[in-house]
C-alpha cells in the first residue's frame, strides 16, 4: 500500500495494497461508526520441518533446506462489511501464491464481493511457487503443504467473518526513508508506512490494526535455515501484545529492490547490529513498531463505506527463457495459454505448442469509502507506482 500523490482520496496499493486521502477530514469518528463492521482471523501455516520430506526455503538460491523453526508463519485475514457487501483481505507469511491457488480459495468462500489473497513476500519461509527446490530443474513445492495453506487461509477468513463487529477507523501515513534500502538502480523508494486502526464506535477501544509497509522480509539473510516470518512476525506480535487486539501486515511495492539487506540497524545503545542476525531482525521490527504507534495516536478518521470491488483477468506473454524452461520441466506449474496479442483474450494451450505462451494473472481495485486500494500481482517496482520512470 503506498500513498498516491495528488489524490483527494486515500489510495493504497500493490498486492501490494496502494493509497489514502481524506475527503471529509472534519468528520467525527462517531459519524462514521455505524457504516462498517470489521472482523479478524488467523491460522497457522508453519510447515512441519521434522517430517519425512525436506522443506525448501524460498527467496534466495536453490536447495536451502530448513533445519528448524524460529517463529511461526500465519495467514491473517480482515473481513470488512457494509450494509450490502463484504470483502476479505488476507496476508500470508509466504513468498507468494499463484492465481490458481487464489481461485480455489475463493471457490470455498462464497458470498464475498471479493477475496484478496496476498503474501508478505517472505524470503525465510517455504517454497510455495516451485522456483527454489533442490536444483533449478526441480520444484520445491510440497503439494500436501500447499493444500494445508489453502485450507488455513479459508479458516482464517471464516473466523474473521464470524468475528465482525461494528467499527470506526482512523488512518495515518508517514515517510520512513531511513528504514528502507534500495538495492538496485534507479534508486526510488516507496517509503510510506500506512496504518489503519479500527476501534469500537464512540470509544478508543481497539479492535485491530492494519499495517502496510514496503520492504522484503529477508533480514535474516540467505544463510538462515530456520523458518521465520522475518521482521513481520515480531512486528505483529509487538502490536498485538501492546493493544490486546489483532494486527495484520500487508506488503506493498517492494520490487527492484526494497530491502533491509545492507541497511545499518543500531540497537538502543547505538551499536550496529550484525547483518543477517536475529538481533537485527527483532530490532528492525521494534523500530517499525515505534513508528506504527505514532501513527495510531495521530490517525485521522476515515470512512470505509460503501464497499465496491472490481477485478479483471489479464494475459501476459511468457518470454523469460528460464520460466519457459521451468514450465517444460514442471517447475513452474501454471496453466498455459496461447498469446493472441490481446491482453484480455487467450485460448488454453492444447497438444500443439503455440508460437508464444502467455499466463493469466489478475488486477483489481477496491473502493472502501474514502480509501482506494490497487490490487497488483507480484512485486511491482516503486518507480512504476510513483511515476518516476
Amino acid at each position: 500500500m503506498g500513498l498516491l500523490r495528488g489524490s483527494r482520496r486515500w489510495a493504497v496499493g500493490a498486492m501490494v495494497l496502494v493509497g489514502f486521502a481524506v475527503a471529509r477530514a472534519g468528520a467525527a469518528a462517531g459519524e462514521l461508526s455505524d457504516q462498517i463492521s470489521v472482523g479478524f482471523g488467523e491460522a497457522d501455516v508453519t510447515p512441519q520441518v521434522a517430517g519425512p520430506k525436506p522443506v525448501y526455503m524460498a527467496g534466495f538460491g536453490q536447495n536451502r533446506q530448513a533445519t528448524g523453526v524460529l517463529d511461526p508463519l500465519k495467514a491473517r485475514a480482515i473481513v470488512l462489511k457494509d450494509s450490502g457487501s463484504k470483502v476479505a483481505l488476507v496476508s500470508v507469511d509466504l513468498i507468494g501464491l499463484f492465481l490458481e491457488e487464489t481461485v480455489e480459495i475463493r471457490r470455498r468462500l462464497p458470498g464475498f464481493a471479493h477475496v484478496v489473497v496476498s503474501c508478505t513476500h517472505n524470503h525465510e519461509g517455504p517454497d510455495t511457487m516451485g522456483l527454489w527446490g533442490k536444483s533449478p530443474l526441480q520444484s520445491g513445492i510440497d503439494e500436501g503443504y500447499q493444500g494445508l495453506v489453502r485450507e488455513r487461509i479459508v479458516e482464517a477468513v471464516q473466523a474473521a467473518d464470524r468475528n465482525t463487529v461494528p467499527a470506526a477507523a482512523r488512518i495515518g501515513v508517514a515517510r520512513l526513508p531511513d528504514l528502507l534500502a534500495d538495492g538496485r538502480e534507479p534508486y526510488v523508494k516507496q517509503d510510506e508506512l500506512v496504518v489503519l486502526t479500527f476501534h469500537k464506535p464512540g470509544t478508543e477501544s481497539p479492535l485491530g490494526v492494519c499495517i502496510q509497509w514496503n520492504c522484503h522480509p529477508e533480514t535474516l539473510g540467505s544463510r538462515n535455515t530456520r523458518i521465520s516470518a522475518d521482521f513481520v512476525g515480531p512486528l505483529v506480535e509487538t502490536l498485538r501484545r501492546k493493544h490486546q487486539c489483532p494486527a495484520v501486515h500487508f506488503t506493498g511495492a517492494v520490487g527492484g529492490l526494497m530491502t533491509t539487506l545492507g541497511l545499518e540497524v543500531r540497537d538502543a545503545q547505538g551499536r550496529v547490529l550484525a547483518s543477517d542476525s536475529v538481533e537485527k531482525t527483532q530490532r528492525y521490527a521494534a523500530l517499525l513498531a515505534e513508528q506504527v504507534e505514532k501513527l495510531i495516536s495521530q490517525g485521522q478518521p476515515v470512512r470505509l463505506a460503501p464497499i465496491r470491488a472490481k477485478r479483471r483477468d489479464v494475459f501476459v506473454p511468457l518470454d523469460n527463457p528460464l520460466y519457459l524452461l521451468g514450465r517444460t520441466t514442471g517447475v513452474l506449474r501454471r496453466e498455459a495459454f496461447a498469446w493472441s496479442g490481446d491482453p484480455y483474450k487467450a485460448e488454453k494451450v492444447g497438444k500443439a505448442a503455440p508460437q508464444r505462451y502467455c499466463l493469466r494473472t489478475e488486477v483489481g481495485w477496491l473502493s472502501l469509502g474514502e480509501l482506494d486500494v490497487a490490487l497488483i500481482p507480484g512485486e511491482i517496482y516503486p518507480e512504476l507506482v510513483l511515476g518516476k520512470v
